[in-house]
């Protein structure tokens, strides 16, 4: 196999070069579309396979050359990586790039827009409200027992369609109101999350953890007050720390120095407020893949729990289906190992007519079923916004 990488001129749009069928990881404008397989791997084969491709690489940017996608399962371990036959690539200093490999025809780089059809919806819940609750109370009493610190619970909805769920139209919603989200498509799995898992960019590491969210309702002065609420809660405190020190005692053995904010800030979205810790430091030589960072704190906390085996564990037991690519992690490494990987949050499965959908709260021993309940709907409304149009 050989990659070219060559310098394109002409604006772009990543959304029309993935569309509905390809392969897309941007945010702000900023990231990679695919299009077209040149071959699948194993988490076990990726980091060999881009390794024995041949390079012609006029661009030499992260994310230049031979590329893999993937949208890695919530356990521990597995995963699918596709190299797609044609990536175009935008970096943040302004370049744009091409590459094929094997001479991969590269079609029009242009697409229609979507049609904005509407349709006949059903939404019905997956794991019930009442079963959801009774799951939180018994993660919750879990954790005032001392038997962990904290697990993480999720629910799903199904949404089912008169028609044929238009993946392209609804990466276009997504970019309308979470175009500063980490918007994604990969083999069916679509969503638009705002938090970083991990960054490698040469020797440069970043990893964005959030953890704890309220509401955001419209209103400038309540969405402040709700804000200000959100910082001052000993719950969510609790619960953002247990993320930031995970992430710390991940990262630091690969660093040679990481440092992390003092305070959590608010992070806002279209939907949600977020307690966010922008975290960042140095690897040290020889710099790991981004992969090897991926493995280390997949699942972060932030959506299994800690300690992590006690998490998952409890998770097994309290939630009755299974996760799949949700909480996860989602993103591209190239063959010098950079990439770019968001937490799999704010995420739907689509399946022709079907879309199976996800949310999950913190539970933490100031947890309250109900409130952990309102919480995953306002997070639903991600994905329900862009997915339903009557």
């Amino acid at each position: 196999m050989k990659a070219v990488t060559r310098a394109l001129d002409a604006a772009v749009d990543l959304n029309d070069v993935a569309r509905g069928d390809g392969y897309l990881f941007v945010r702000s404008g900023i990231g990679l579309a695919g299009r077209g397989v040149a071959m699948r791997c194993s988490r076990a084969e990726v980091e060999t396979v881009l390794a024995t491709i041949e390079v012609d690489d006029e661009i030499c940017e992260p994310g230049s050359g031979p590329v893999a996608f993937a949208a890695l399962p919530f356990t521990p371990g597995g995963g699918d990586f596709v190299i797609p036959a044609v990536v175009v690539g935008k970096a943040a200093n302004g370049r744009q790039w091409i590459t094929t490999v094997d001479d991969a025809d590269t079609g029009s780089l242009d697409a229609s827009p979507p049609m904005h059809q509407g349709g006949t919806y059903t939404i019905a819940p997956g794991f019930s409200p009442a079963d959801f609750c009774a799951a939180v109370a018994s993660g919750r009493d879990a954790v005032r027992a001392g038997k962990l610190d904290k697990v993480v619970l999720a629910r799903d909805l199904l949404v089912t369609c008169d028609h044929p769920h238009d993946v392209h139209a609804i990466l276009m919603r997504l970019r309308a109101s979470f175009a500063t989200s980490y918007r994604y498509s990969v083999d069916g799995f679509v969503g638009a999350s705002p938090e970083l898992l991990v960054e490698r960019l040469g020797d440069d590491v970043r990893s964005h953890p959030l953890a704890g969210t309220t509401a955001r309702t419209g209103d400038p002065d309540t969405d402040a007050h709700l804000a200000a609420e959100l910082i001052a809660s000993t719950k969510n405190q609790i619960e953002h720390r247990v993320v930031i020190d995970v992430v710390n005692d991940a990262l630091l053995p690969f660093c040679s120095y990481l440092d992390w904010e003092f305070d959590p800030s608010i992070v806002t979205v279209a939907n949600v407020q977020h307690l966010g810790t922008a975290v960042a430091g140095r690897l040290s030589h020889p710099a790991p893949s981004v992969l090897t960072l991926v493995d280390a704190l997949k699942p972060t906390p932030a959506l299994g729990g800690h300690p992590r085996a006690d998490a998952l564990q409890l998770i097994s037991e309290l939630e009755p289906f299974d996760r799949g690519r949700y909480g996860g992690a989602v993103g591209w490494v190239d063959a010098r190992g950079n990439g770019t990987w968001a937490v799999s949050i704010r995420c739907a499965e689509i399946s022709g007519t079907t879309a199976r959908l996800f949310a999950g709260v913190g539970v933490v021993a100031e947890s309250d079923p109900d409130a952990e309940l309102a919480e995953t709907q306002a997070k639903f409304q991600a994905m329900l916004s862009a997915i339903v149009r009557p």
